[in-house]
């Protein structure tokens, strides 16, 4: 099947119901901007419209200083939470998102080398049911649903568990309903038949029950860039983070793909977690400077909007609070070995649609494949990893 990677025009053309204005190309939202964006609502930092006409940057070199003040002077919280001052317009985030999609390779990596497994995974299948723990807009299915309908033999029945938190519906301006219409008109025109059940639940909410798994079907469960944000034991005795992994594990899944940021933020001490997280940052905005000005006014939209909260609650929040919490390949692997997984390593093929997708980046940015997973760096500084279990 050909997974290479394609525009979502056909996607963003589809209207799911009459006035809704919405840009469907992402698989980002408010809750969290997939790979790069905090988990929680956009906002605008403390300063007015006036200041980005300024071309002011929130994450100039004056915000690591910032971080640490408000840590050391118990601020950070207070901090983090004025950055919910205002909203912009779902329509508004959708176009920040939009730019920083089109920046950088990160999310198509993810999508694709996800897609890449789950195909593999289920090639000889006829029903197929895919649970994704993070639907956002959907934008992720696209070259799959259309893989699918090309398959030789024919496509298989195919049926999407959407989970999203509620909050993400401020980014779709609107329900779930529309991600399953937009899909289900997108399966259509290829020909796949197509089931789609929406699930507007945190991930710590979800249990078995909410599923609606089948005898029959062929199970893949994606996991994009989402379990970062789950607590685990040095946060809460509930430890959401492996309860997921062992819940999923008792559905015996044909594939069940992750994708995270490589880093290490989730339990290390203040001070090695703000130069973890000032080098990774770094390396981001770097990179994205090969299509963006730093005091291009986009530029410091999708800062603002799309960057700067998580950054914040990185360095200045604790406990509770603190909801971005990465963690490195290595230390998935062993939440995954300890939940019964075994890996599936990425074929071939995907690593192939990679090298193809960055050759229209920068010759900066790295692909490097490692015990049958795949890290997407900048300078070979790994920001990105993907990999699959069953």
């Amino acid at each position: 099947m050909n997974l290479s990677v394609q525009t979502f025009d056909s996607y963003c053309k589809l209207e799911s119901s009459p006035g809704t204005k919405s840009h469907p190309c992402l698989n980002n939202n408010t809750s969290s901007t997939t790979s790069f964006s905090s988990n929680g609502n956009s906002s605008e930092l403390n300063h007015s419209p006036e200041d980005n006409n300024n071309n002011y940057s929130p994450l100039s070199g004056s915000s690591a200083t910032n971080n640490n003040e408000v840590e050391l002077t118990s601020s950070g919280s207070s901090i983090y939470k004025a950055l919910r001052c205002k909203d912009p317009t779902g329509p508004e985030l959708l176009t920040y998102m939009h730019i920083l999609y089109e920046a950088c390779p990160y999310f198509k990596f993810g999508y694709e080398s996800a897609n890449g497994a789950i195909a593999e995974a289920v090639k000889k299948e006829r029903f197929v049911h895919i649970i994704d723990f993070q639907i956002s807009q959907g934008g992720q299915w696209v070259s799959l649903i259309r893989a699918l309908g090309a398959r030789p033999g024919g496509p298989p029945r195919v049926r999407i568990t959407g989970i999203d938190d509620p909050r993400s519906s401020f980014a779709r301006q609107g329900g779930l309903e529309l991600v399953g219409e937009r899909l289900g008109k997108l399966a259509e025109m290829y020909g796949v038949p197509f089931e789609f059940h929406g699930a507007a639940l945190c991930c710590t909410e979800v249990e078995i029950e909410k599923l609606g798994v089948r005898n029959g079907e062929a199970l893949a469960v994606n996991f994009p860039l989402v379990l970062h944000h789950m607590p685990d034991e040095s946060v809460t005795v509930e430890n959401h983070r492996d309860r997921l992994l062992r819940l999923v594990k008792r559905l015996s899944p044909n594939v069940v793909t992750l994708v995270e940021q490589e880093a290490n933020t989730n339990t290390a001490p203040f001070l090695p977690r703000v130069v973890e997280t000032m080098n990774h940052y770094l390396a981001v905005f770097e990179s994205i400077d090969v299509k963006l000005a730093r005091d291009h006014k986009e530029r410091i939209n999708v800062e603002q909007h799309c960057l700067a909260r998580e950054v914040v609650n990185l360095v200045a929040c604790e406990g509770v609070e603190r909801e971005e919490r990465h963690e490195p390949l290595g230390k998935w692997r062993s939440r995954f070995h300890m939940a019964g997984f075994k890996p599936f390593p990425l074929s071939s093929y995907v690593n192939a649609t990679i090298k193809g997708l960055l050759e229209s980046y920068s010759e900066k940015y790295t692909l490097e494949e490692r015990d049958g997973a795949l890290y997407l760096g900048w300078k070979n500084q790994p920001l990105v990893t993907s990999c699959a279990w069953r």
